[in-house]
């Protein structure tokens, strides 16, 4: 049984800062619902889903604010309990004195501050949302493109958890199926287990798998790509960044060495956020301060899910093939390395020309932007989102997670499917896990440790 504090909650709804509108939200118990309106506003009437304008007064019954009230009366509401929202205008000192204001007027039912993430949390809890779509709300707010902002939309309207929902049907039918199996021995169900039992099962598995896919490219979305940017001093780190960016991000000079630390600028490809990592040149040397620069890059090279390798293109500035092969022991095991030949405005058309047949190396010119949609497809190629983002939804790598252990358990089942010797108790056993790895990715098996890790994630006030 999931722990569920019905203790009142208060929270500032909208970010920090001035604005026109500001909003303070409150969720409690129906049962609480007289004695909290009665004190806030009394001698008025609030009637649900009806906009009201009303006066709001502080504890010494001061006017503070003339506030658009809006009342949800539980179960219809975001959380499933009762909830007020008050509209005020926006600055932060006149919100925090209606919060204090109602804290202390209505401290008789022990209204407190919310913490991060309990209204979403309160609603997963009372059913009015799965754990996958309370995800997706923290993913619609931190949505760095468009295209992950309606991949969370889909995942909060339950596209997600339809599919999943569909997969664990069909192990749930054939585990009920293997389970009729074994409670009825004497029956002949040998042809019920062959065109059913196991159809099923591969139908089942088919679904993970194109599930598996979406995730895949979900995260990506979600998490954005970090490319890390790395290569020799004055060979164009910097402008390539600018290039990509389209700004001045990075200042860019002919005197080597101007990077000295990590610059990072988030961007996006085709609507696939990116979170581009300029470096530090890496070489010898004997300066402190580009020392220290070269220990952060190779930090950014260990962090980084694609790592772009930038050669001059014209030969002038020399590669240190020492300094690469560090680069490759710093990258994670699997991090794609892309080399990248910079300044080919500056070669012979048949020098080019031997760059574009070698396709390991993509050619470009950071000062003409030539070569940089090709650089952009391979990037996208490599975390296979190159076929756009339709239909994609929103996925964290704990769903990931989830969704491995309920194909890998799936999978064993399937192998004992195929042996002349398939013992169902343990075919049915291992249905049985699949099922339980969807049900907690859906939260229907999640305990309360990690609710709060999730929800910790959250912004104060959802």
């Amino acid at each position: 049984m999931l722990f569920n504090d019905k203790t009142p909650i208060i929270a500032i709804a909208t970010a920090p800062g001035r604005g026109g509108i500001g909003v303070i939200r409150l969720s409690f118990e129906a049962d609480l619902a007289d004695p909290i309106l009665a004190a806030l506003f009394p001698q008025r009437s609030i009637e649900p889903r009806r906009v009201q304008l009303l006066p709001f007064l502080d504890e010494n019954n001061a006017l503070l604010d003339h506030a658009v009230v809006l009342y949800f009366s539980a179960p219809a509401s975001y959380t499933g309990e009762s909830v007020l929202e008050i509209q005020a205008h926006g600055g932060p000192v006149l919100l925090k004195l209606i919060l204090r204001a109602a804290l202390t007027k209505l401290a008789f039912c022990g209204l407190r501050i919310a913490e991060p993430g309990e209204f979403t949390k309160r609603a997963f809890l009372n059913g009015r949302m799965d754990l996958t779509q309370a995800e997706a709300v923290s993913g619609l707010i931190d949505a760095a493109s468009e295209a992950a902002a309606h991949a969370a939309a889909r995942s909060l309207s339950g596209d997600f958890s339809r599919e999943v929902h569909e997969a664990g049907d069909l192990l749930d039918e054939a585990r009920a199926l293997s389970e009729a199996s074994l409670d009825f021995p004497e029956e002949d169900l040998e042809d019920l287990k062959e065109k059913q039992i196991f159809t099923r099962a591969r139908e089942a598995q088919i679904k993970l798998e194109g599930l598996l896919a979406n995730a895949r490219r979900g995260v990506v979305l979600a998490d954005g790509i970090t490319v890390a940017l790395v290569g020799a001093p004055n060979v164009g780190k910097s402008s390539l960044l600018n290039a990509l960016a389209g700004d001045e991000v990075a200042i860019v000079t002919e005197i080597a060495g101007t990077t000295r630390d990590r610059i990072e600028h988030w961007t996006a490809f085709d609507g696939i956020p990116l979170r581009i990592v300029d470096t530090a040149g890496m070489r010898e040397t004997n300066d402190i301060v580009e020392q220290k620069g070269i220990e952060r890059t190779l930090k950014a090279i260990s962090e980084a899910d694609i790592v772009l390798h930038l050669v001059d293109a014209s030969g002038r500035i020399p590669d240190d093939e020492a300094l690469l092969t560090r680069v490759r022991e710093y990258a994670r095991p699997g991090t794609p390395l892309l080399i990248v030949a910079n300044k080919i405005d500056s070669i012979s058309l048949e020098r080019r020309n031997e760059y574009c047949d070698d396709a390991s190396i993509v050619p470009i010119s950071a000062k003409t932007h030539e070569g940089l949609e090709a650089l952009k497809a391979r990037v996208l190629e490599y975390v296979d989102m190159t076929g756009g983002t339709e239909g994609v939804f929103l996925a964290r790598e704990r769903h990931l997670e989830c969704l491995r252990m309920a194909s890998a358990h799936l999978s064993k089942a399937l192998e004992m499917s195929t042996s002349p010797f398939c013992m169902m108790e343990i075919f049915a056993e291992e249905l049985r896990l699949a099922g339980r790895a969807l049900g907690e990715l859906l939260g229907e098996t999640d305990a309360e440790d990690l609710l709060g890790i999730i929800f910790s994630r959250f912004c104060i006030g959802k």
